[in-house]
């Protein structure tokens, strides 16, 4: 059957806002930005006739969907939404050794090294493992044609990869804000982008 998606990345929290690395392993709430750019999202997308909402199992997608499900979808969590575990840098400043870090693990990333990852953290694909399971499970719901899904930064980077058929190595042609939207179509197993980076319900909160 035909499906469209909607994948959103969660609102802004004071850890993005601070500059703290928050993957799998942090459980922080959004602020007030964020809980903002969840009410513009809300407001942009309420008349969209959602039959289901998936996030991942964190706190700050399910705040960023809140009224949507409070207006009575059918809302599950799945761990394969879930962050990337960014491993021993989980709640650490991004200081200078972190971001040489990052650096190194993105340069690694962007050249096929897909089984690189920051210690007791997790790879890319390692996480398209995972991603692969909730993408499964989405696609054989017979009855979700007009599917919400919340989830994270980078996990939304490769999940878009996984998606497209786009190697995960371009996993940065992809870009992500709080909130930012991509819609997909999905027909005879294959996944189309339709709406790319859609910042639009954004706007209200810069515009006064």
């Amino acid at each position: 059957m035909k499906k469209t998606f909607y994948f959103i990345r969660h609102g802004q929290t004071d850890l993005n806002l601070k500059g703290i690395v928050q993957g799998r392993g942090v459980n922080s709430p959004l602020n007030e930005t964020g809980l903002a750019q969840a009410q513009a999202f809300y407001d942009a997308y309420k008349d969209i006739p959602f039959d289901k909402i998936y996030t991942s199992t964190l706190l700050r997608t399910h705040q960023t969907v809140e009224s949507f499900i409070k207006d009575g979808i059918s809302w599950q969590e799945l761990e394969g939404l879930d962050e990337i575990s960014w491993g021993i840098y989980e709640g650490k400043e991004q200081d200078e050794s972190i971001m040489s870090g990052f650096n190194a693990l993105v340069s690694a990333w962007k050249n096929g090294e897909l089984d690189v990852s920051v210690d007791e953290g997790e790879s890319p694909n390692a996480l398209m493992l995972r991603q692969s399971d909730a993408i499964a499970h989405m696609v054989k719901q017979e009855h979700e044609e007009t599917v919400l899904v919340c989830m994270h930064g980078r996990a939304l980077r490769i999940i878009l990869c996984l998606l497209t058929g786009v190697d995960a190595s371009k996993m940065d042609e992809f870009p992500h804000t709080n909130t930012a939207l991509y819609k997909l179509t999905y027909d005879n197993d294959q996944f189309e982008i339709i709406d790319y980076y859609n910042t639009k319900h954004l706007e209200v909160l810069t515009n006064g």
